[in-house]
């Protein structure tokens, strides 16, 4: 099959084109660095794919490094018909600065190069307009002018390109390669002759930006935002929640109704109802985040944070750049430690992978939404206006990512520097503000909440199907005499100075395998428990058990540093190189979290 490949510099609307042309819903995003892997998908009989965004041929970071040599790669292979470059054409400069170095790349390998001036509606907004005839001409390819937000000009687009892929040599670009160090001054003098006053489009983002990067009103804004959005994350989803967990209520009444008394009922209460029905009640809240941190990707707010917080993290040997990685972990660290290589440096590279797993991920979310609920009131507030739940979420949040800030300052200042570009400036460049593109947003946010179930779903189910057995059998339901309970007590000793009995420690092993199975083996437990009552939330059982406040406290401290994700693991592994660093991860913050647990539970009364 043949192909047509699509590059561009970050911030142009790249994979939103994309998304336009095949019917896929990829992630977008306002920000460098986001698209680090190949995204692929069929546009007309041809394979259209996305590489990552990228300002020049010659790199700095390693996601650059892998585009491009993914970019020559394509370059060499027969099937590649086409090279779409898209360019932003709000700032055709920087864009065109990449775009001649592509097309000279795809002339010394006969590849047909076709440019794209994507977001023409702003520049129209502007009052000004780009003559394509006349720069196609100057440039030797042909040119389209589109916007893939507001779809002005794409369906000529669409028409076209299916076209110029079957006969790529007859729109080759016949003019002599522009030498790749004259790149920046035809730039800039076909940006002059043809593109948009640069003052202009940067007039109303300056006056934003004024305040938003102000040292005091930057800071106060960005305390508030990151505050709003642990806030949103329990106000929000809490009627979803609710409307979730009733409904599996009576899902559960309904079913069981039709199969009477006996080991069938049992296992639908306490192995399905149970422990999947406690997991899927927090899904709410992993849509809710999903949307505020897109809300705070697409709108171009992001690239600010990392300036704002460019001078405090590099005080702890981390850059600015760190800051996305960080912010992309609080909703997975798979994406967010292959985020982290956006970063130049290789040592605060390394730093930032080493301490996103102290991040608090989406997989958290049902353990704290669960111990929160047990340790707070719903309607308890602080100066009765924050309601005290988000607060102790922000709380936890807020715990983790100072964790992470001190282990890499001791990283920082204890260990060797073996590293070149440690002290490279840190470059950043500021998108332009813009409204999300709500259809592609809303996507993502369902999305977000039906990969986390497929994902975590399974493994749900079979844990909660192993430990229902464990547990029924073999006096069918005396838990304490059960093969569970013979268990649990084995292991009890370890947890009991935590003041925890051994139904925890027995969910705390099994949410090794993936942190949310904590909430399914604990909604399992207690159900086989109170398997001749109602069945209740999950939360209200375990307040009935009589928590320890400082025990929970400890617990949710426990779940903040612990790194038990095998996923996380591997893929530390897979991007550091070096398994000793991964498994040294594991013991060290599962120690350090025994040990903060231990002190919560003793010195909380």
């Amino acid at each position: 099959m043949k192909r047509i490949i699509l590059v561009g510099k970050p911030n142009c609307g790249k994979s939103l084109l994309f998304n336009q042309l095949t019917g896929l819903r990829q992630k977008v995003a306002n920000f460098p660095g986001v698209t680090v892997e190949l995204k692929s998908g069929q546009f007309k009989e041809f394979e259209l794919v996305d590489f990552p965004g990228t300002y020049s041929l010659h790199t700095l970071s390693k996601d650059e490094e892998i585009a491009v040599v993914k970019l020559k790669e394509a370059m060499q292979q027969e099937n590649t018909a086409v090279v779409v470059c898209v360019l932003d054409a709000t700032r055709m400069e920087r864009s065109l600065v990449f775009g001649l170095q592509v097309q000279a790349l795809a002339k010394a390998h006969d590849k047909t190069v076709v440019f794209v001036l994507n977001m023409i509606d702003e520049v129209r907004r502007y009052g000004f307009d780009i003559d394509t005839t006349q720069l196609a001409d100057e440039l030797g390819s042909p040119v389209f002018a589109l916007s893939a937000k507001t779809l002005i000009g794409l369906s000529e687009f669409q028409k076209a390109l299916p076209e110029i892929a079957r006969q790529p040599e007859q729109y080759r670009n016949e003019q002599s390669a522009i030498a790749p160090e004259n790149a920046l001054i035809v730039a800039r003098e076909l940006s002059k002759n043809h593109g948009v006053n640069a003052d202009v489009v940067l007039k109303k983002q300056n006056r934003i930006d004024s305040f938003m990067l102000n040292n005091v009103f930057g800071g106060v804004a960005f305390l508030f935002i990151m505050f709003f959005l642990f806030q949103s994350i329990f106000t929000w989803a809490t009627p979803l929640m609710d409307a979730v967990e009733f409904a599996i209520g009576e899902l559960a009444v309904w079913v069981t109704g039709f199969t009477g008394e006996g080991m069938t009922t049992d296992f639908l209460s306490d192995a399905i109802f149970g422990g999947i029905g406690s997991f899927l009640v927090f899904v709410p809240q992993i849509m809710v985040l999903t949307l505020i941190i897109g809300v705070l990707e697409d709108s171009g707010y992001l690239a600010r944070a990392a300036l704002i917080c460019h001078k405090p993290l590099s005080y702890f040997g981390l850059s600015g750049r760190s800051f996305i990685p960080y912010l992309s972990g609080h909703a997975c660290a798979i994406p967010a430690i292959m985020a982290a290589r956006t970063i130049e440096s290789p040592r605060k590279r390394l730093f930032t992978m080493m301490t996103i797993p102290l991040m608090s991920c989406s997989a958290r979310l049902p353990v704290y939404a669960l111990l929160i609920a047990v340790l707070i009131p719903a309607d308890a507030t602080l100066m009765g206006i924050f309601n005290l739940q988000g607060v102790a979420f922000f709380g936890l949040y807020l715990f983790g990512i100072v964790t992470a800030l001190l282990v890499s300052f001791f990283l920082h200042k204890f260990t060797h520097q073996h590293d070149e570009k440690s002290d490279m400036p840190f470059i950043l460049e500021l998108p332009t503000y813009r409204l999300p593109h709500w259809k592609p947003l809303m996507y993502r946010v369902v999305n977000s909440g039906l990969a986390f179930i497929k994902r975590a779903g399974p493994v749900i189910f079979w844990v909660s199907v192993v430990i229902w057995v464990l547990g029924y059998f073999p006096q069918h339901g005396g838990l304490e005499n059960s093969y569970l309970g013979k268990i649990g007590h084995f292991i009890e000793p370890i947890f009991e100075p935590l003041g925890l009995d051994w139904r925890y420690g027995v969910a705390i092993l099994m949410s090794f395998l993936a942190r949310e199975v904590f909430v399914g083996a604990l909604g399992t437990l207690f159900g086989i428990e109170g398997a001749d009552e109602n069945i209740s939330g999950l939360a209200e059982n375990i307040q009935a058990d009589g928590l320890a406040l400082g025990a929970g406290i400890g617990l949710l401290l426990f779940y903040v540093v612990a790194l038990q994700c095998v996923a996380t693991v591997a893929v530390l592994r897979a991007e550091t190189g070096k398994a000793r660093i991964a498994a040294g991860l594991v013991v060290a913050y599962g120690l350090l979290a025994y040990i903060i647990a231990l002190l919560a539970a003793n010195l909380i009364n």
